[in-house]
């Protein structure tokens, strides 16, 4: 179109970069550089607040940019030519053309970051299947499809180059949109996300490989030799930095060890390399951004090498220039030459074509492994995913002469629509929360009629520093060599921020539920390297996990998983750390908001640790515990929970337990007054029944190493005074919502109601002590974090530990 500045007849006016200011009579939209910065500026605002708007119907942000830039171009806004000559001028096309496609050369080395050479050498033959399945046939189909466009509105264009184009255009899997749409349904770490994740790798590659033999095949007035030499250049660049690049990428990475800041030259030198490969790639005549994918590739996924310049570049990158990509291609984009039934039904039919190739192709490619259909049926909606690379190679068609307006118009919008359907299809076919076992367990608390059955412990953590706390908690909760033993599910909690790449959550998620010590993990790994001295100095089994998710519905994560494990308790760090002066700092606030949700919705007990360093910075072996532990004892259900998990952890020769049961005094029982209570009082006046079979039970049990003691007490004061005077401890052991007369004098207004009134007491920087405190809520049907009615769930509580 004339007005994209596309088809100019003259040569434009060369821009001056900058202006000399309003003030000289200057208008800076006439100077390239402010005329730039008003046009990312707006290209940001535009796609961001579509991304907001968007958010609701859970699509990737993909689907803004590429909508954005399209209202922005001739289809929308530059209908209104005044401001298409204004803010996107023919004579800067040049100047964001460059800028745009610098920015896509950066973020194809970073999509080549994400993929791995040794998963995809790992694939198995089920994802190999699928994803050849799922090119082949599309591909085919793309073919028959442009012969049906070549004979109508694509007259005249050059055959051979044609057919793969639109073949290519319709196979594609765009791999960084399907990484995003997995995690954002939670289904990264399911089977269906495994394999999507698997063929689409596979898939990927595959596509760089024929859209290497589009461009070759696409130069114009010269020789089919001109062809073959390009492609076979092509191969010798891809093999020559085989054998020549990864090892001094090797080299880099050996000396960023993990912990430190990687090497501002080594950053620098592999940027430059990037930018070096592209400039070849180009003079070989098959596009720069090859290059860069190829050295994205070829950087060694293991250590913090690939994580930095991750960090470095991405930001940049995806937030600011990249979208200059998407208005680029929106300005060539003309929704209106799509006119008459003929060129709409053809959209429909290149939009049917798609679909039908890439769902029924990679539907029976996995029901041939006897998959189950709707797992099927969803990895197709997944496979027909759409995004980036598709607009690449759709750009690189139009600049080439291969596809005129109307045809790339058509396959932008097959792009668009592709993409947006999936989410909604997938969920309408595949939920995984639904499919979960709705069927009880019989072991969902620590306190259980036969304490001599296995133990199963889900424990969540945000980063290395919560490791050797909870890996000292779980030594201590070992038992003796009698009983079925210890089973912990040790749960690694990742944010799923808006940052497009996926590096970080595809390979965690490639390694959820393999062993620790898995020989494909990376050996440097403090986390690895924490567990993996664990598991040998134990008899305790460990299995890790990965939560890749929004902070806002992580917990969704957590307590599924922790049902489809049947653990009795979920431990999760509370949302504050010690500083080395004493006072608790909030680590972050998100955190609080994760622990209560999954408070109020565990399928399970949940205890929430405060850490003060329980045995030390580091794993204290089993031979060297010598730890003291305190259960305070109040009364209710959260308290013999509590009880029942200081219990089995006396049992472990270097722990010492001390019991300490608070009991009103005679002279002024019932006179102890609460305030701001909500709870029933009447539950306040008796002592439980269960307790005191709890504490019958617990009695007899009492050894050298277990002492148990009742303090009367009249006032709150006096149990403040008691506890201090077991400050010495290493671990408190407390029940969240403490019951009785005593209980309900303390429970005045917190600010961390999570804890409930003594927890919060224990965990003040006023209260010293260097003792981490385990606060337990014991699992009932029904939790709210609020004061619920005791009385309405005693009951249920009660039925549950029966059935235990």
């Amino acid at each position: 179109m004339a007005a994209t500045g596309t088809n100019a007849s003259t040569c434009p006016a060369a821009m001056k970069a900058t202006s000399n200011g309003v003030f000289q009579g200057d208008n800076p939209l006439d100077y390239a550089l402010p005329l730039a910065i008003l046009q990312i500026c707006l290209v940001v605002l535009v796609t961001r607040l579509l991304a907001f708007l968007l958010r609701p119907l859970r699509q990737p942000r993909v689907i803004a940019e590429i909508v954005g830039g399209i209202l922005l171009g001739p289809s929308a806004l530059g209908r209104n030519h005044h401001y298409l000559q204004k803010i996107f001028p023919s004579r800067s096309l040049t100047v964001l053309d460059t800028l745009a496609n610098l920015g896509l050369l950066f973020f194809l080395f970073l999509v080549g970051l994400e993929l791995d050479p040794k998963s995809l050498r790992r694939t198995g033959k089920k994802a190999l299947s699928i994803a050849a399945a799922g090119i082949s046939l599309p591909f085919a189909l793309g073919i028959g499809t442009s012969f049906v466009l070549k004979g109508t509105i694509s007259k005249g264009v050059d055959g051979p180059p044609f057919l793969v184009f639109m073949g290519v255009a319709l196979s594609i899997t765009a791999f960084p949109v399907l990484a995003r749409i997995l995690a954002e349904l939670k289904l990264l770490t399911t089977d269906v996300g495994r394999m999507a994740m698997s063929a689409a790798a596979v898939n990927d590659v595959a596509a760089w490989v024929l859209l290497a033999l589009a461009i070759a095949l696409s130069g114009t007035g010269r020789s089919p030799l001109v062809s073959l030499w390009v492609f076979l250049c092509g191969i010798a660049f891809v093999v020559g930095c085989i054998f020549f690049v990864p090892p001094i990428f090797r080299w880099m990475a050996k000396r960023c060890p993990e912990g430190e800041p990687v090497d501002e030259m080594y950053i620098c030198a592999t940027l430059a390399a990037v930018l070096a490969a592209g400039f070849v790639t180009d003079t070989i005549g098959i596009h720069a951004l090859f290059g860069a994918f190829v050295m994205g590739v070829l950087v060694p996924k293991e250590g913090p090498f690939a994580g930095a310049l991750v960090e470095k570049v991405e930001d940049l990158i995806s937030g600011l220039f990249l979208p200059l990509y998407f208005v680029s291609s929106g300005l060539k984009t003309n929704v209106a030459t799509i006119q008459g039934a003929q060129s709409w039904g053809l959209l429909v039919l290149v939009i049917c074509t798609a679909c039908f190739g890439k769902i029924v192709g990679t539907l029976a490619a996995t029901l041939s492994f006897k998959v189950p259909f709707k797992e099927a049926l969803a990895l197709g909606f997944l496979m027909n995913t759409k995004g980036l690379v598709e607009l690449i190679v759709l750009n690189i068609g139009k600049d080439r002469k291969v596809l005129n307006d109307q045809t790339f118009a058509i396959m932008v919008l097959m792009a668009v629509f592709t993409t947006f359907i999936t989410t909604p299809l997938v969920l309408a076919v595949y939920k995984p929360a639904q499919m979960r076992s709705k069927g009880t367990y019989k072991h969902r608390t620590i306190e259980r009629k036969n304490p001599e059955t296995q133990l199963r412990i889900f424990a969540c953590f945000h980063s290395i520093r919560n490791i050797p706390t909870f890996i000292n908690l779980i030594e201590a909760s070992r038992g003796t060599e009698k009983r079925e033993g210890l089973c912990v599910y040790a749960m690694h909690l990742m944010e799923l921020s808006e940052r497009s790449s996926a590096i970080l959550m595809v390979h965690k998620a490639r390694k959820n539920g393999l062993p620790f010590w898995n020989k494909g993990q990376d050996p440097d790994n403090q986390i690895v390297v924490a567990f993996e001295a664990f598991r040998q100095l134990s008899h305790v089994l460990i299995r890790p996990m990965t939560a890749i998710s929004a902070m806002s519905t992580i917990h969704e994560d957590i307590c599924a998983s922790a049902e489809r494990k049947r653990a009795a308790i979920i431990i999760m760090p509370f949302h504050k750390h010690q500083r080395l002066d004493g006072v608790m700092e909030t680590t972050r606030n998100d955190f609080r908001g994760v622990n209560r949700r999954v408070l109020e919705h565990a399928p399970c007990s949940v205890g929430i640790l405060v850490d003060r360093g329980l045995g030390g910075g580091s794993h204290v072996p089993a031979s060297n515990v010598s730890s003291a532990i305190a259960v305070l004892f109040f009364g209710g259900r959260d308290d013999r929970e509590a009880l029942a998990f200081g219990r089995r952890m006396a049992e472990h020769p270097g722990i010492s337990l001390s019991v300490v049961r608070f009991v009103v005094s005679p002279e002024i029982a019932g006179e102890l007054v609460g305030v701001d209570i909500k709870d029933d009082v009447s539950s306040h006046t008796v002592s439980m029944p269960g307790d005191e079979m709890c504490l019958s039970e617990f009695k007899n049990t009492v050894t050298d190493s277990i002492k148990y003691e009742e303090r009367r007490v009249k006032t709150p004061g006096e149990v403040i005074d008691v506890i201090k005077g077991f400050s010495r401890c290493n671990l408190f052991l407390v029940g969240r919502k403490p019951e009785g007369q005593i209980a309900a004098a303390m429970n005045t207004k917190s600010d961390t109601p999570e804890l409930g009134p003594v927890g919060s007491l224990l965990s003040s920087s006023e209260f010293s002590t260097s003792a981490s405190v385990l606060v337990v809520q014991q699992y009932a049907s029904q939790i709210s974090l609020d004061s619920e009615s005791l009385g309405k769930t005693e009951s249920a509580r009660d039925e549950e530990l029966e059935a235990n």
